[in-house]
């Protein structure tokens, strides 16, 4: 049997995500802690045999992509949906304030996240629509070796429940993706998806990485900085 290994990356920390502010459209740069924990996971792969990088067009995916990449002489391939949820007009603005002003769309979006939306922002089914066809193709591309995807925290998690057949409405209250994390997803030749490794950040402490695909984390540890679990959120 053929096996396809993607290696799903978050990128690393945004002033805005540890800020709790939304910014999904909003193209941030990295905080030097967002570097910082690229590079750990940059020298964690930097003996894995990735043939290939891919990311969200936004800067903070694109330059964790290519730190990551660095060590293996790759350049990362921007790829549009990939990028990730659109929260509308709520962009910017940290969570506080939105609850202050816009209380009754935060709640009916915290009750389905996947059919709603902030206005002008995209839902989840959205999301799902460009992400698993993107990460789908990806894959194809490379069949029996192993590429990398750096995207963002809810595109992530929504795309793991669709290739899982997860409730892909729980994404948020079930799922989450800390900054720079690893996930690994192996396809087999039908194309069904496992997963090996899950929001594995055990790189802030050990960026060789031992028990890579390991059946636990290592505790988190930090990377420069502590790092707490992820602002529901931040993009």
């Amino acid at each position: 049997m053929t096996t396809t290994r993607l290696y799903l990356i978050r990128h690393g920390q945004t002033a805005h995500s540890a800020a709790d502010r939304f910014s999904g459209a909003s193209d941030v740069d990295l905080a030097d802690e967002g570097r910082r924990q690229a590079e750990c996971l940059a020298a964690r792969l930097a003996g894995a045999p990735l043939a290939a990088f891919y990311c969200s067009p936004l800067r903070r995916a694109v330059e964790t992509a290519t730190l990551v990449a660095r060590p293996h002489g790759l350049t990362p391939t921007p790829v549009a949906d990939l990028r990730e949820i659109d929260y509308g007009h709520w962009e910017g603005l940290p969570r506080d304030e939105v609850l202050a002003r816009f209380g009754e769309e935060y709640a009916a979006w915290g009750r389905d996240p996947l059919t709603g939306a902030p206005r002008d922002g995209e839902t989840g089914l959205a999301v799902l629509a460009r992400m698993l066809p993107a990460l789908r193709d990806i894959v194809q591309r490379h069949p029996g070796q192993a590429v990398a995807v750096v995207a963002h925290k809810s595109a992530n998690r929504l795309a793991l429940c669709g290739l899982l057949g997860l409730d892909s409405r729980t994404y948020r209250d079930r799922l989450d993706q800390s900054p720079a994390c690893l996930n690994i997803v192996d396809f087999g030749d039908e194309g069904q998806a496992r997963l090996v490794l899950f929001n594995d950040v055990s790189h802030y402490a050990d960026p060789l990485g031992r028990g890579l695909v390991g059946g636990s984390a290592a505790p988190l540890a930090p990377c420069g900085v502590g790092v707490a679990p992820s602002p529901l959120g931040a993009g």
